[in-house]
């Protein structure tokens, strides 16, 4: 028993000693995790600030090619907080209406006034002096009506192209005929005295004297589409034409031009409106006699 309890002792101390090297062991075994762990999550920070770096990079990337010389202002996306966006602006619509026909009065004073105007001589042949004379009380320039007029007569398309008749604008002296721009109803009241009728419409030719229309100088015809100062050619080259000899023409064909002496304002007949007896090249634009 005495043995037993002696060598009791020992057994303790043994288990001590185990129990301390257990210990020891297992301290071991946490200090050689700890250090493993800490080696392992330093490598993975590491990492983790390399896929940091690439992303910051990226990021900056376009800044720096703004100001590479090797690069193209183009391939920098702008911000859109730092371009202004364009403004558009609406054009208003334009409205256009067309100017209301000129009014023109039905009478006039019924007195003439002679246009003081002058012009040189156009054409060949026989030598025909005119005078321009404008009513009075319809505010129409007998000096402007004049040259308008004289221009007319003195066209290469005109009647000096016959190479016959010649025309000469004068203010005073003799005169072989005289152009009349009168008010409807003087219209009429002189062309009456011959026994024309022209209710109110259409000019005529009354011995030395061509009676013009101002209803018809002024707003031309509805059978004639052309611009207001050809319809005035016609009106001074259909009348003269009376003056030098010619008479009435008909249409000569469908789609073919309308003879100058041609009533055209009674209708075209599928001839196309024409203000002039010669056409450029110099031939006469003819069509069968007509009453």
């Amino acid at each position: 028993m005495a043995g037993e309890r002696r060598r009791q002792p020992s057994r303790r101390r043994s288990s001590r000693r185990a129990s301390i090297a257990g210990f020891i062991a297992l301290c071991a075994v946490a200090l050689c995790c700890g250090v493993g762990y800490a080696a392992w999550d330093t490598r993975h920070d590491d990492s983790a600030a390399a896929e940091d770096g690439s992303a910051m990079t990226a990021t900056t990337a376009p800044a720096d090619l703004s100001d590479d010389a090797a690069g193209s202002p183009s391939d920098v996306p702008s911000s859109p907080s730092s371009t202004p966006s364009p403004t558009r602006t609406t054009p208003s619509p334009t409205h256009t209406t067309t100017p209301p026909p000129p009014k023109v009065p039905t009478h006039g004073s019924g007195t003439f006034t002679t246009a003081q105007a002058d012009g040189a001589a156009s054409g060949q042949g026989r030598i025909r002096r005119y005078k321009v004379q404008v009513e009075g009380g319809i505010q129409l320039s007998s000096s402007a009506a004049a040259h308008e007029i004289a221009a007319i007569l003195a066209d290469k398309r005109g009647w000096t192209a016959d190479g016959r008749d010649g025309f000469q604008l004068v203010s005073s002296g003799y005169a072989d005929f005289v152009i009349k721009i009168a008010t409807p109803d003087t219209v009429d009241a002189i062309c009456g005295q011959a026994g024309l009728l022209t209710r109110g419409e259409v000019n005529c030719d009354v011995g030395a004297t061509v009676v013009v229309n101002l209803k018809r100088w002024m707003l031309g015809s509805p059978e004639f589409d052309g611009p207001i100062d050809e319809y005035r050619a016609l009106i001074i080259n259909h009348e003269v034409g009376h003056r030098i000899g010619h008479g009435h023409e008909g249409c000569p064909g469908p789609g073919k031009l309308a003879p100058v002496m041609m009533q055209q304002i009674k209708g075209l007949h599928g001839c196309l409106a024409n203000a002039w007896p010669y056409d450029s090249q110099g031939r006469y634009i003819q069509g069968p006699p007509a009453a």
